[in-house]
C-alpha cells in the first residue's frame, strides 16, 4: 500500500486537526448527509494541486478555509498533508518505487491563506506547483485524474464530449506525462522561435553599423598603408635634403672664406691709399672729391647689397607661404598653420619639464608633470585651432604684405641702381681727369680706383653667397618643418633619416656626391609627392583610429556570437520539433494500444454488470470547426502559419465514442440508457480504466448510490478485485460496500459545525474478538 495518511487542518468543515490512516486495501468513509464526507475527497484534490475552487464546491478561496462557528474563531489558513510510502514494491513483476526520489517516505502538503496565496511543500521543503505536478505525474496521479471520482461525477465520462472523453482516457493510461512534456516542449519551441526573431532583429540592427565601421577600418588600413609609404618617401627625401643642406653650407663657407679675406686685405690697402689722398687734399681739391665720391659709392653699394638680400629673403618667404597656403586650402577646417618657432617653444617647454623629473620616482610628481604637459598641449591646440579659412586669410594677407615689401624694395633698388650709375659716371669722368694729371697723388688715386673696382667685384660675389645662404636658410626651415609634420603623421622614427641609405631604384646605394649633383627639380618632385600623401592622410583622418578598430572588432565579435546563437537556436528548434513529433507519435501509439486494453477490461466488467451485452470504446475524428469560426480566427490572428497549424490540428483531432449493446434490449446509444444503466456503464468503464493502468489509490464518492442490492453485490466483488492493485477509498451509504472495507471512518458533525471522525479497523476488531 502506497498511501499512508491524510492530515487535514482547517480545511472546510474540518476546523481541527484530523488524521486518517489508510492501513487496509479498502477504506470506507460513511456518515449522514452533510457531515463532511465529500470534503475528504476534495481534500485529496486540493493537496494534489487542484486550482479550480468551483470543482471543490466553492466560489472563492476563502470557502476552503474553516469559517468558524459558535465560540470557535474562523481560521486564517487551511492545510492538507498526504504521506506516501515510497519503499520499493513488486509492481507487474518488477520491484520499483512509487516516486523516483531518494526518500522512503514522501510527504506532499498544501497550505492556502485567506489572501488566496498557496504554499506547496514536499518533505517539508517549499516547492512550486510545477514541481508537485511533475512529482505526482511519475505515479500517474493528479488533482483531476480518473482516480478521484467526486459525488455526482460517476457518469461524467458518459456525458462528456468525445474530446474530453479522450483526455480522461489519456489520463487513465498515464499519458499525461507525455502531454506535459509536449506542452513544455511547445513552450520552449515558442520561446526559442521568439529568441530567434530577437537575435535576427539584433543582427539586422547592427548590420548597418558593421558596414559603416568596416568602411572606416578600410580607410584606417589605407591610411596606415599611406603612412608606411610616406615613411619610406620621407626617409629618402629627408636624407637627400639633409645632405644637400650640409654640403651646400660647407661649400658656401669655403667659397666665402677667400673673398672675405681678400676683402679685408683690399680694405686695408684702400685705407693706406685714402691716407695718401688725405695728405694731398689741400693741394688738390680733386683728391677730396675722389674720397667723397668713393664714400658715396661705398654707401650706395652697401644699400644695394642690403636691398638685394632683402628682396631675396622676401621672395623666399613668399614662396614658403605660398606652399603653406596650398597645403592649408587642402586641409580640414580645424587645421591651422603653426609657426615653427611656436612648435619649438612647446618642444622646449616639454623637454624642460621632462628633465626636471628625469630622476623622480614619486608617482604623484610624475602625474603632476603629465598634467602640466597636458595643459601646455591643450593651450597650444586652443591657440592654433581655427576655422577653415582663418589661416588661409592670414597667409594671404601675409603674402600680400610681403609682395608690397618686395615691390617697395624693388623700387628702392631701382633708385639706388640709378644713383649708383650716376655716381659711377662721375667717378669715371673724374678718373679720366686724374689720369691726365701727372701729380704726386696719381699712384694713390689709381690704387683707390683699382681697389674699389676689386672691392666692388668681391662685394657682388659675397652678396651672391649671402643670398645663397638666405635661400639655404629657407630650405633648412622647410626641412625642419617637414620633420615636425612627419613626426606627427608618421612617428618619431622619422628622425632616424641620418642613418638611412639612399638607393637608386632600390638597388645601388648613392654616394653624397651623386646626391649633391642631382637636379633639384627631382627633389622638388619628391616633396610634391610627399605633400600629396600628407593631404590625403589629413583628409582620411586618423583621429580615434584605435577606438574605431576596437569598436569594429567588438561589433564583429558580437555579430559572430549572435550568429552562433542563431545557429544554436535553430538547431534547438529543430530538435524540439523532432521531440514534439516523437512525443505525438508515442502518445498516439500508446493511446490506441491503451484503448484496446481498456476495451478488453470494459467488455469484461460490462458483462459482469449486465450479465452479457457488448461495450466498446472507439476512436473517432471530431468534426472540423465551421467556416465562421475559422474565418474569425484568421481575422484575429496575424500569423497565417499558426492559423494553418490550428486548422490542421482541429481537422485531425481524435476523440472517444462509447458504443454499448445491452442484453435482451435493442439499446445501442448512451442517450437511451436509464439512470441505473448509465451508473453501471460508468462504473464498468471507470473500473476498466483503473485495471489497465492501476493508480496508487482510487477515490470513489458515492458511485454506488444508484445501485440496487443485486448490483451492489457485483459492485462489491469488483472493488475487492480492484483492491489487489490499488488502494480504494470509498465514500458510501451502501452496506454491501461497507462490508468489503478493512477500515471504516464515520464522519459526524456536532452543533458547532465541525466534522469529526470515528474509526473501526476490522482486522484489529477480529483480533480482539478472538
Amino acid at each position: 500500500m502506497h498511501l499512508r495518511t491524510l492530515e487535514l487542518n482547517g480545511f472546510k468543515s474540518f476546523g481541527k486537526k484530523t488524521e486518517l490512516s489508510f492501513g487496509a486495501p479498502i477504506t470506507a468513509i460513511v456518515g449522514p448527509n452533510g457531515s463532511g464526507k465529500s470534503n475528504v475527497a476534495e481534500s485529496f484534490r486540493f493537496c494534489l494541486g487542484e486550482q479550480s475552487v468551483k470543482s471543490m464546491r466553492g466560489k472563492k478561496t476563502e470557502d476552503l478555509i474553516w469559517n468558524g462557528a459558535g465560540s470557535d474563531a474562523k481560521g486564517n489558513r487551511a492545510s492538507v498533508r498526504l504521506v506516501f510510502d515510497n519503499l520499493p514494491q513488486n509492481i507487474d513483476g518488477k520491484s520499483k518505487k512509487l516516486f523516483n526520489v531518494d526518500f522512503d517516505e514522501v510527504t506532499v502538503e498544501r497550505t492556502v491563506f485567506r489572501d488566496g496565496v498557496s504554499e506547496y511543500k514536499v518533505n517539508g521543503s517549499p516547492v512550486r506547483l510545477k514541481d508537485v505536478i511533475e512529482l505526482l505525474s511519475q505515479a500517474h496521479i493528479g488533482a483531476s485524474g480518473h482516480h478521484i471520482i467526486s459525488q455526482g461525477e460517476a457518469d461524467r465520462i458518459l456525458n462528456a464530449n468525445s474530446r474530453d472523453r479522450r483526455e480522461m482516457v489519456e489520463d487513465a493510461l498515464g499519458l499525461k506525462i507525455y502531454q506535459y512534456k509536449r506542452k513544455e516542449s511547445e513552450k520552449k519551441l515558442q520561446k526559442t522561435e521568439e529568441n530567434t526573431r530577437q537575435v535576427e532583429s539584433l543582427r539586422r540592427e547592427i548590420a548597418p553599423h558593421i558596414r559603416f565601421l568596416k568602411k572606416q577600418v578600410e580607410k584606417i588600413e589605407k591610411a596606415k598603408e599611406m603612412r608606411a609609404e610616406l615613411a619610406t618617401l620621407y626617409s629618402d627625401y629627408l636624407k637627400r635634403e639633409y645632405i644637400y643642406i650640409q654640403e651646400t653650407n660647407k661649400r658656401l663657407s669655403v667659397e666665402e672664406k677667400e673673398p672675405q679675406a681678400e676683402k679685408i686685405r683690399l680694405e686695408e690697402e684702400l685705407g693706406v691709399a685714402k691716407e695718401t689722398l688725405e695728405k694731398a687734399k689741400k693741394k688738390d681739391g680733386k683728391s677730396e672729391e675722389v674720397i667723397k665720391l668713393e664714400k658715396d659709392l661705398s654707401e650706395i653699394r652697401n644699400k644695394k647689397d642690403y636691398l638685394i638680400s632683402s628682396i631675396g629673403r622676401v621672395e623666399g618667404e613668399i614662396a614658403g607661404l605660398e606652399r603653406v597656403l596650398v597645403r592649408q586650402k587642402s586641409r580640414t577646417p580645424t587645421e591651422g598653420n603653426v609657426p615653427l618657432s611656436e612648435v619649438r617653444r612647446i618642444a622646449d617647454q616639454t623637454e624642460e619639464i621632462e628633465e626636471s623629473v628625469k630622476n623622480e620616482s614619486d608617482p604623484e610628481s610624475i602625474k603632476e608633470v603629465l598634467r602640466k604637459i597636458k595643459e601646455i598641449l591643450r593651450s597650444f591646440i586652443e591657440r592654433h585651432s581655427v576655422k577653415k579659412g582663418e589661416n588661409e586669410e592670414d597667409s594671404e594677407r601675409e603674402i600680400a604684405k610681403l609682395k608690397e615689401d618686395r615691390a617697395r624694395f624693388q623700387d628702392e633698388f631701382a633708385k639706388v641702381s640709378a644713383k649708383e650709375k650716376e655716381l659711377q659716371r662721375f667717378y669715371s669722368d673724374l678718373k679720366e681727369s686724374i689720369d691726365k694729371e701727372k701729380d704726386q697723388n696719381r699712384d694713390a688715386e689709381k690704387a683707390v680706383f683699382r681697389i674699389m673696382a676689386e672691392l666692388n667685384s668681391l662685394r657682388s660675389k659675397l652678396s651672391a653667397i649671402r643670398a645663397e645662404k638666405e635661400r639655404i636658410k629657407m630650405v633648412e626651415d622647410d626641412f625642419n618643418r617637414e620633420i615636425q609634420e612627419g613626426v606627427v603623421l608618421v612617428g618619431r622614427d622619422i628622425k632616424r633619416y641620418e642613418t638611412a641609405n639612399v638607393s637608386h631604384d632600390g638597388k645601388t646605394v648613392l654616394s653624397e656626391a651623386e646626391i649633391i649633383s642631382e637636379d633639384r627639380n627631382k627633389q622638388e618632385d619628391r616633396r610634391r609627392a610627399i605633400e600629396k600623401i600628407k593631404i590625403r592622410l589629413e583628409d582620411a583622418g586618423l583621429v580615434g583610429a584605435e577606438e574605431i578598430v576596437k569598436e569594429h572588432d567588438e561589433t564583429v565579435e558580437r555579430d559572430m556570437y549572435l550568429e552562433k546563437e542563431l545557429l544554436d537556436l535553430k538547431a534547438s528548434a529543430s530538435s524540439l520539433k523532432e521531440l514534439i513529433r516523437e512525443l505525438g507519435e508515442k502518445l498516439d501509439t500508446e493511446f490506441k494500444e491503451g484503448v484496446q486494453r481498456i476495451n478488453q477490461e470494459f467488455q469484461k466488467f460490462f458483462q459482469v454488470m449486465f450479465g452479457g451485452g457488448n461495450a466498446v470504446l472507439s476512436v473517432v475524428k471530431e468534426e472540423k470547426r465551421n467556416r465562421g469560426e475559422s474565418e474569425y480566427i484568421l481575422a484575429e490572428t496575424d500569423d497565417s502559419e499558426i492559423v494553418a497549424a490550428m486548422e490542421e490540428e482541429e481537422e485531425g483531432k481524435e476523440g472517444i465514442d462509447i458504443n454499448v449493446s445491452l442484453p435482451r434490449k435493442k439499446i445501442k446509444g448512451l442517450m437511451m440508457l436509464s439512470g441505473g444503466e448509465r451508473a453501471l456503464t460508468s462504473i464498468a468503464l471507470i473500473f476498466a480504466m483503473s485495471q489497465v493502468n492501476p493508480p496508487p489509490f482510487l477515490i470513489l464518492d458515492e458511485t454506488d448510490a444508484a445501485l440496487d442490492e443485486a448490483n451492489s453485490k457485483k459492485y462489491g466483488d469488483m472493488i475487492e478485485n480492484l483492491s489487489q492493485k490499488s488502494q480504494l477509498i470509498l465514500i458510501t451509504h451502501n452496506r454491501e460496500t461497507m462490508s468489503r472495507a478493512g477500515i471504516i471512518y464515520g464522519v459526524t458533525m456536532d452543533r458547532t459545525g465541525v466534522s469529526k471522525l470515528l474509526s473501526i479497523q476490522f482486522a484489529e476488531a477480529v483480533a480482539v474478538a478472538k
